[in-house]
């Protein structure tokens, strides 16, 4: 009698034989037959070392590992067809080892995040023991391109309408919702606004703060600001170049964290609200104007948007990952005129004194 390991190992190519016959559908070639229950652990090594097996897989996780990519980022990466990513990331999805979100008419794909330590282990040093090969080096000289694209595509955008944003449409943007924001004020504090744009708001504030930080990407945003804030005359409104996944402002130097209508421009979310955590002050607070999540797939091309608007669960669960409490998200806004933007209004506080 043969031991159940090697059992298994022969049902295996003979479900793989028969397949290559058209006699198996693709489910029975994953699981030809159930395994016994002491071998599952063991199965599930065996599964995903056959998965880790293919180099074009390979590359696809060390991809994935590092950023959330669309197909078609991938496809320009790799210089594949879109079948042939396609069909090897459903492979990857099935196995249990990415995980798919859509964005309208796109997928994005990322590492899975409840991704078992055993088998995070068994993909690292598999990606690890290919890392100096020539393709793998192309691959992330190419994923630097692409981010580097994404960056720029969204910084062209923000420096041809630097001048005119107060004057042009942008979704979310209504007096309404910046009432609903200056209703939280509090005089006499520092304030940092992130992803400010011109500064419209921090306009606004400077008049009753001690000091107000505007950061914004865009290099002309940051000079339109500037000249804005020295022609009001306001000496305590300062503007300064910067990401808001890396904002450059210290440790616990404001009272006040502002995001309006910027969370979504950004490409890690949560890492932007991480940002916002640290440079509060504890007993500090955030603030966040925000989209509600749509449909509207044309905001990308339009606003460069790179997220379609955010629902309140995750919005609420971006604040509570970063560490505050007392988080609130509610609904402030919503647009008469399709395709009807809601806006909402997140807040949360920095524990401590």
């Amino acid at each position: 009698m043969l031991p159940p390991l090697r059992a298994f190992a022969i049902k295996i190519c003979v479900a793989e034989l028969r397949a290559l016959r058209g006699e198996l559908s693709a489910s029975e070639i994953a699981f030809p037959s159930p395994l016994p229950q002491p071998l599952a652990r063991v199965n599930a090594s065996w599964d995903i070392l056959k998965i880790l097996s293919d180099p074009t897989r390979l590359r696809l996780l060390a991809l994935v590992l590092r950023e959330e990519l669309s197909v078609a980022e991938l496809q320009e990466i790799l210089g594949m067809g879109q079948s042939r990513i396609s069909s090897q990331l459903a492979l990857l999805r099935q196995a249990g080892l990415v995980s798919d979100r859509r964005e309208g008419k796109k997928a994005f794909y990322s590492l899975r995040a409840s991704l078992a330590p055993k088998s995070f282990t068994l993909l690292r040093a598999a990606i690890d023991s290919v890392t100096e090969l020539p393709a793998l080096g192309d691959d992330r000289d190419n994923l630097d391109r692409i981010l580097q694209k994404r960056r720029r595509t969204q910084e062209q955008y923000f420096n041809l309408i630097a001048g005119r944003l107060g004057k042009n449409y942008c979704p979310g943007r209504s007096w309404e919702a910046l009432g609903h924001l200056a209703l939280r004020l509090t005089p006499a504090i520092t304030i940092a606004d992130l992803g400010a744009g011109e500064g419209l708001v921090s306009q606004l504030l400077a008049h009753r703060a001690k000091q107000v930080w505007c950061i914004d990407n865009s290099a002309k945003m940051v000079e339109v600001g500037t000249e804005l804030a020295q022609k009001n005359g306001l000496a305590n409104l300062a503007y300064k170049q910067g990401d808001i996944e890396d904002v450059p402002l210290p440790d616990k130097s404001v009272d006040l964290a502002i995001l309006s209508q910027a969370l979504h421009h950004a490409q890690h979310p949560q890492t932007a609200v991480n940002e916002a955590y640290r440079i509060l002050k504890p007993g500090g607070q955030l603030l966040i104007l925000d989209l509600n999540e749509h449909a509207f797939e044309k905001a990308r091309e339009l606003y460069a948007d790179v997220w379609l608007g955010f629902k309140e669960s995750a919005l609420h669960g971006f604040l509570k990952k970063a560490g505050f409490t007392k988080v609130e998200v509610t609904a402030v806004a919503r647009e008469e005129n399709e395709p009807h933007f809601e806006t909402l209004l997140a807040s949360g506080t920095k524990p401590g004194k």
